[in-house]
């Protein structure tokens, strides 16, 4: 762990701030499907995820849940920066959509270092940013995208992030993080199979 943050965030941060961080941090493995955040916790780390992916979720009263984005490596969550920044109970459901190697950053640390060091302040703005950028393009893609392209625009998403071609999802578990029927999402996906873009498995959609 010590050598691949090393290797990863050698370039961004000074070195004596990984040392803090590798002094301060909490590592944890988090295997495919497990919760890391649930709404109503208080957040009383900030996640740097090593590798692996986070899947990040927005519940509604109903207790549907809406897809906002993906963390990756290197990444970490804007809606956990504001919690802890905020003292506030999250608003998110985060869940492993990987295998996932994570940092737990002390909220305590968050401020030191940003006062500290130039590079970890940049680092929180930028991610901020990113997350940003992400969920109004999530907003975009409910709006003005019709379900065909926001199944599309899941896919794509799907095969970048997993790298792999194969995506091991049921039509279920794929209408739920888009908030739609499993009978949509069967229906659209049969159609992409009729267009020659994927080719749908017993256990799995192959992306063509």
């Amino acid at each position: 762990m010590i050598q691949e943050l090393k290797q990863y965030y050698g370039s961004q941060f000074e070195p004596q701030l990984i040392e803090e961080i590798i002094n301060v941090a909490n590592y944890i493995e988090v295997p495919e499907g497990e919760d890391l955040m649930k709404p109503g916790q208080y957040i009383k780390s900030m996640p740097l995820l090593l590798s692996g992916s986070i899947k990040i979720m927005r519940p509604d009263k109903e207790g549907d849940e809406l897809l906002l984005y993906y963390l990756e490596k290197g990444e970490t969550c804007a809606m956990t920066l504001t919690c802890c920044l905020g003292t506030t109970k999250s608003e998110i459901h985060a869940v492993a959509e990987t295998d996932a190697r994570l940092l737990l950053i002390p909220i305590g640390k968050m401020e030191e270092w940003s006062t500290n060091y130039k590079t970890w302040r940049n680092f929180v703005f930028s991610n901020y940013h990113t997350r940003m950028m992400e969920l109004l393009e999530s907003m975009d893609n409910i709006v003005f995208n019709n379900m065909d392209e926001r199944l599309e625009n899941y896919i794509t998403d799907k095969i970048k992030i997993l790298n792999s071609k194969h995506i091991y999802k049921t039509h279920k578990e794929i209408s739920a993080d888009l908030h739609t029927s499993r009978v949509v999402i069967s229906r659209l996906l049969k159609k992409m199979e009729n267009n020659h873009k994927i080719k749908l498995h017993r256990n799995f959609i192959e992306v063509l």
